[in-house]
């Protein structure tokens, strides 16, 4: 681990943005609002499911969302702090781009850095610390590099060429086919989610160039300090598990029965915890194995996460047991 004093400087003279990244399950929402407690900061959401109203328990959505029936209290929300995909706290600490989209709603990567961009530079400008916290490793690579994000126009002929194959030589056979184009996709595709895997060949294809490689990187913006959550693999796994077993006693199959219901298979509901359970809807499997397969997939995602906040030689680790104490002190050398 480095010490603080070998770290880059960063963008000295931008405004600072503290960003949290780590794996799911790790604790990076606790620790989060703990930092925004003692240095006056407000969270912006870098999850790309926690978005979508309605996707509460199977998101593991903090307690505070509007939508859950896990919320303890609400606050109303004052005039002058109404801006979109704001959401406050029982204990005030306001989260932003959590609840913005319904599950039939479209949201890009370019979408999200757009919002996100709006929502930091909102918090700096009423002088508060903004506090960039999620497992979505594209999203945070998005705001902190200052990402172009060309759109590709969807390709109606190629896409149902690929849902062919699909039907035909099944997923794995299209996610071999993206990697063998795009290496790099392993780290940041859900290869169980067939509606990203067409996206991603379908974007490859089409522009003659990785999916991963359509993004440049521009000045930074910010002044950013990342730093990484460290747990035991163990750890990560058990905690996997049990919160697992807790969606079920939370009624995350009633809450997906009632979002395949309204929205039918959309994009959103191909998330890990939600296609599972339309599975089991369907009659496709038990509900034991359905857990099972949360479990795994969940498991194979968080390992993805790691791999991929792994590269990136500017984030700092932390260890999770001692997280709190250690970065607030990086936080306060830092700020």
């Amino acid at each position: 681990m480095r010490n603080v004093e070998s770290l880059p400087n960063g963008s000295l003279g931008k405004p600072k943005l503290l960003v949290i990244v780590g794996p799911t399950a790790s604790g990076k929402t606790a620790l989060a609002i703990e930092l925004a407690k003692k240095f006056g900061g407000e969270i912006v959401s870098a999850d790309s499911r926690q978005i979508y109203r309605g996707m509460d328990i199977g998101t593991a959505k903090p307690p505070f969302s509007p939508a859950s029936r896990r919320v303890d209290a609400k606050m109303s929300v004052p005039n002058d702090r109404s801006r979109f995909g704001i959401q406050y706290l029982p204990h005030s600490i306001p989260h932003h781009l959590i609840d913005i989209k319904d599950p039939d709603e479209d949201y890009t990567v370019a979408d999200y850095k757009r919002d996100a961009i709006k929502a930091i530079r909102g918090i700096l400008n009423i002088g508060k610390l903004p506090i960039l916290v999620g497992g979505t490793g594209l999203y945070v690579k998005a705001v902190v590099e200052n990402l172009d994000i060309p759109k590709v126009k969807e390709n109606p002929s190629l896409r149902n060429e690929l849902e062919a194959d699909l039907k035909i030589s099944g997923l794995d056979f299209l996610f071999r086919r993206l990697i063998a184009l795009d290496p790099e996709a392993a780290y940041i595709i859900d290869p169980k989610n067939p509606r990203r895997v067409i996206r991603a060949l379908e974007v490859a294809i089409t522009t003659g160039k990785p999916f991963t490689a359509q993004r440049k990187k521009n000045s930074p913006l910010f002044d950013a300090r990342i730093i990484g959550i460290k747990v035991r693999a163990k750890t990560i796994r058990e905690r996997i598990d049990d919160r697992a077993d807790e969606m079920i006693h939370q009624g995350l199959v009633e809450e997906v029965r009632n979002l395949y219901k309204k929205y039918g298979r959309v994009k959103a509901l191909e998330a890990i915890g939600y296609r599972e359970i339309i599975d089991y809807i369907g009659g496709k499997s038990s509900l034991d194995e359905a857990v099972k397969n949360i479990k795994t997939n969940t498991w194979h995602y968080a390992k993805r996460q790691i791999t991929w906040f792994k590269k990136d030689k500017n984030t700092l680790w932390i260890d999770a047991q001692n997280a709190v104490e250690t970065i607030s002190a990086i936080s306060e050398e830092f700020l």
